[in-house]
Order: C-alpha cells, then structure tokens, then sequence
C-alpha cells in the first residue's frame, strides 16, 4: 500500500476566526471546532471538539495586542500536543512583539525571542509566518520557520496599477532591502527616507535620499502602526514633486489616530493584508488577502512538497 499522510485539520484562536475560516475554504477541509471556556476572573481554557491524534494540526492565531492572543495560541499548542498531535504548526499571519528583536538600550527584554521559547516549550514543532519585523528572528527558534513574503501578493497588485515612471521607496533605512528587492522585480527606482526619533512612534526629522520629482511612488513597509511615518512621507514626497505617493504594508496595526492620519495625509491609497483585521473601514485603505498564499504553502507542507518558491520577492 502507498504511504500516506496523515490528513491535516485547521483550527483558529478566537481573534483569527475571521482569516482562519478563510484560509480553510482555500486549504479544502471545514474549520476544526474548538471552544473556550471563560472563568469570571477572564481566564479561559481552550478545547477542541474533535479528535486530533496523529494528525498534523495547523493552529491559526495572528499574535496581535492584547496578549490574550499569544496565551490563546500556547495554550492551543500545548493542548495539541497533550491531545496526541503529530504536528503542531502555529501559523502566525502577524508575529507580535517582533519589534522586541534587540537590546537597543540597557535593560530592556528581548521579546522577540522569549516569545519564540514559549511557542517551542509549549510544543510547537513548526512556525509559519510572514514578513517578519527582522529576518533575523528566524534564528531565535530551534524548529522550522516558513518565512512567507507578502510581495508574492502584492506585486501582481502593482502590476495591475500599470504605472509610468515608478518609484519604490521605503519609509527609513532599515527597509531599504524590501525596497530594493521590489525595485528589482519591477524595475524601477529607488528612494529611501531618513528618519530620526527621539522616542518611539514619534518622528523628530526626516529627510529624502533621492529624486521623486515626476514619478509615482509606492512606500513599502512591514507594518503600518501611528501612520505618522508614511503620512510624513508622502506629504514629503508630494512637497518634492511626486505624482502620487501609495503604500504597501503588510500588517495594519494601525493604532491611535492612524486612520484619521491616513485620510488627512496625501497618500493616494494604503495596501494592506488582512494578517489582522481592520478596526474600521477606510476609501483609501485596500486589503489584499492573504489566505491563499497561506493556505497554498500549508498544502505544501502537508504534503512534503517545496515551499522555497514562496520565499522569494
């Protein structure tokens, strides 16, 4: 007889219901059901309602604020391995606390890394996740990291736009090697701000390194969080002689007063995914999904296929 895998089955923390159900419907298989009991004090304890053993599970949890999400998430996994799972996948469309990737000043934790010792002590034996805040992070787990990019979403997006005399830019200089890497897909040119905090989310200066004079410019970044980079940006770039000034940012955080800055700025338009869900809707906010790329590659791995394809820009 043929070897076969064992199947696969989808399950979601309370706040991804909404990207989980339709990573599934692209995956081919229904939602798996699981439920969450809630003690009075706020406590909850995840179930699932259906068996699990020697299946591979795939647990679908973007770990944005509150922590309530990455409690949900290592206690699904941790549930997961008690209930005989062969697999544990965590899928983290959106890895929170990623700007916790260093010690920048004395005294501070490294976030970024103590998430990545819970998700592995409480058992999860892979992590999928997408544009990443520092490649880097990869390193701090001792398990398997699918490290999707969004550009394989995104780019056909721009292609569609069909823009004369483009310009990719990014918003500081830690992005430059996404900017780059867009560039040379759409061959285009490249621009990078230079910008300078005195405290976080708070820009001091900034100032443009390059020409955007007559050209139409796309800002790509990680995440959009205040907005206030990309605003400051684009009524920069416009103030230089830009056509039109867009961004592309995977994951939109979008806290505070983001949307209001996003609707007084002069970006023509926000490209987003939904690796978290909009808290309202915006004309110039457009979402592009990313649950067939998610699903795509969870196929993929279910079936020991190669994914390298999927980490390219």
């Amino acid at each position: 007889m043929p070897h076969q895998e064992p199947e696969a089955k989808i399950f979601a923390c309370s706040q991804s219901v909404y990207l989980a159900e339709k990573i599934a419907k692209d995956y081919g298989v229904p939602l798996g059901k699981v439920t969450f009991s809630k003690y009075s004090d706020g406590e909850f304890q995840p179930s699932y309602e259906e068996s699990i053993r020697g299946l591979r599970v795939f647990i679908i949890c973007s770990t944005f604020p509150s922590a309530d999400n990455l409690m949900e998430l290592l206690l699904m996994i941790d549930a997961a391995k008690r209930a005989s799972a062969r697999h544990v996948t965590a899928v983290i469309p959106y890895f929170g606390w990623a700007r916790q990737d260093r010690k920048d000043k004395p005294r501070v934790p490294i976030g970024a890394k103590l998430v990545a010792n819970l998700l592995q002590a409480a058992g999860a034996t892979r992590i999928m996740t997408m544009d990443l805040h520092a490649d880097q992070i990869q390193g701090f787990f001792e398990k398997p990291v699918d490290h999707l990019f969004a550009s394989t979403i995104f780019l056909p997006y721009v292609e569609s736009l069909k823009l004369d005399n483009l310009t990719i830019a990014s918003p500081d200089m830690g992005g430059s090697k996404r900017a780059y890497a867009y560039s040379k897909f759409l061959e285009s040119d490249v621009v990078i701000c230079y910008k300078q905090r005195k405290i976080a989310n708070v820009i001091d200066t900034m100032e443009l390194i390059g020409e955007v004079k007559g050209r139409n410019v796309i800002l790509v970044d990680d995440m959009i969080d205040t907005g206030g980079t990309l605003a400051k940006a684009a009524d920069l770039m416009i103030e230089k002689g830009a056509l039109s000034v867009r961004a592309i940012c995977t994951h939109p955080i979008l806290s505070g007063d983001a949307y209001e800055k996003i609707e007084n700025s002069k970006l023509l338009e926000l490209i987003v995914t939904d690796s978290i869900p909009l808290k309202k809707e915006s004309k110039k906010i457009k979402v592009v999904s990313c649950a067939p790329l998610f699903a795509e590659v969870m196929n993929m791995v279910q079936s020991n296929n190669s994914i390298s394809g999927k980490f390219l820009m």
